[in-house]
């Protein structure tokens, strides 16, 4: 039985074979006879029979260029929801938990409730009309009110990437850059925290996203802005949201005044625990910010994730290191500190540097920044209670400045032909803009809100604190 298997597989095997060769055999002769005859026929010029075909293939390719329609990623859609939900997380509970723990447990939830109800309330007046006003058209300062309460914008609408071509849906861009907004308005809770009305923060960031916020990212990232047209480079926001921040931050903690029993009484942070939590989400959250804003997830977006990494890294160890050779002890406040400083600095030049050049903007602006909030804050004599100038302020002008410098290609950046000092130059005049603009429409705007619903508390209410006075309900029960 088993002989006769095998014989029937071996014949089987050999049908195969040569059905197979006769089939190669018939295609070689039919093959073949055309060769034999196109070579008895006369030759024919060669030069118009290579031009047609060549010519026809450059205009189906020029008609195939017309006609493609934009590519849209899913990846890439995957990745900016993902980015935009990473930045949520930085306000909520990211930044209302550092804040929160540096205050007064008396004041632990009223920055809670600033932080939260500000970003809320910012999203919402971003889709009503400041992504109009912001990317809605071109110009030098502002944009229009074309796509006021997201007018025109379906889920078909794209918006442009980095990438020609490249397409995201326009309604993610929308979210992405509204939680940017959000943002920036609630780290100015930091520097008047423990001591304004409620009423006051909510009216103060709507009016100044209007006339601050929304102008400076126009400028910086809109099209025909001044900055963007100038040349400019801001990856990320540290013009934007973290300079722009700072000044109206400053400006608040000079026109406020001082906290009662400031330099007097003790006003340590209630719980370096949880602002240990917060600036960890903080730092988590910011790879969601600066990769996020490559608005790809390609190269570019891992070159700011990984500069975002590093540059956090040196800051920390800087600040550290400043303050073990200053005061003989590092604190955890000050990795805190130097973590989030840090962060800020690299923001804009994230997708611009490399990763080298990263780290030497972390360290330089974790040493900075420690001056920033000592040497710095006493020379401005502000009560900025959460140090949002010393950290967001002096972090931004020094992240900027350097993006002028590290961004070469020849310092391992990623512009070509940089001009060292022509670039820095022109990052000068950024960070000069914003902060004059910024400190200026901020200080109108602290005195119309004060003119309206007044700015601080009673001092009473403040010496008890603002979770029982503004809010009827305290943090921790004792």
């Amino acid at each position: 039985m088993r002989k006769i298997l095998l014989s029937l597989l071996l014949g089987f095997g050999l049908a195969l074979g040569g059905a197979n060769a006769i089939a190669q055999a018939t295609t070689a002769t039919e093959a073949a006879a055309p060769a034999a005859a196109a070579a008895e026929a006369p030759a024919a010029p060669a030069a118009p029979a290579a031009e047609a075909p060549a010519e026809a293939a450059a205009e189906a390719a020029t008609e195939a260029e017309a006609t493609a329609e934009p590519t849209v990623n899913k990846g890439d859609v995957a990745w900016m929801m993902v980015a935009t939900l990473l930045v949520v997380m930085m306000v909520v509970p990211g930044l209302a938990l550092f804040y929160g723990g540096l205050v007064r447990s008396k004041n632990m939830l009223s920055v809670l409730m600033q932080v939260m109800v500000v970003f809320s309330l910012i999203c919402v007046l971003w889709a009503l009309y400041g992504y109009s006003l912001a990317f809605g058209g071109a110009g030098l300062i502002i944009g229009n009110l074309d796509k006021a309460f997201l007018a025109g914008i379906t889920i078909d609408s794209l918006a442009a990437t980095f990438t020609d071509g490249v397409m995201i849906p326009e309604l993610l861009f929308v979210a992405f850059q509204a939680t940017f907004a959000g943002i920036t308005c609630a780290l100015i809770v930091g520097s008047f925290a423990e001591r304004i009305k409620f009423s006051a923060v909510l009216l103060f960031c709507a009016i100044w996203f209007t006339f601050s916020y929304l102008p400076i990212a126009h400028m910086v990232w809109g099209e025909g802005g001044y900055l963007l047209e100038a040349g400019a480079l801001d990856f990320a926001g540290g013009t934007v949201v973290h300079i722009n921040a700072a000044m109206a931050g400053l400006v608040g903690a000079w026109v406020l005044g001082p906290r009662i029993g400031y330099g007097r009484e003790s006003m340590a942070p209630h719980s370096l625990t949880l602002t240990m939590v917060g600036a960890s989400l903080l730092w988590v959250g910011w790879f969601g910010f600066n990769a996020g804003s490559a608005l790809e997830a390609n190269s570019g977006a891992a070159l700011a994730f990984i500069n975002t990494l590093v540059a956090t890294a040196g800051a920390v160890l800087a600040w550290s290191l400043g303050e073990a050779l200053s005061k003989g002890k590092a604190s955890m406040l000050g990795a805190a500190s130097g973590a989030v400083a840090g962060l800020v600095a690299i923001t804009p030049a994230a997708g611009s540097v490399g990763p080298m050049g990263a780290i030497v903007i972390g360290l330089i602006s974790g040493f900075v920044c420690l001056w920033g909030v000592g040497g710095l804050k006493k020379v401005l004599r502000a009560d900025d209670s959460l140090d949002v100038f010393g950290i967001h302020g002096v972090g931004g002008i020094v992240g900027a400045l350097l993006t002028g410098v590290f961004s070469a290609s020849s310092l391992g950046g990623t512009v070509e032909d940089m001009s060292i000092p022509s670039q820095f130059l022109i990052q000068a005049e950024g960070v000069v803009i914003t902060m004059v603009w910024s400190g200026v429409v901020a200080f109108v705007v602290y005195k119309i809100v004060d003119a309206m619903v007044g700015l601080r508390v009673s001092e009473e209410a403040e010496r008890e604190g603002l979770d029982i006075t503004s809010h009827g309900e305290t943090a921790y029960n004792r």
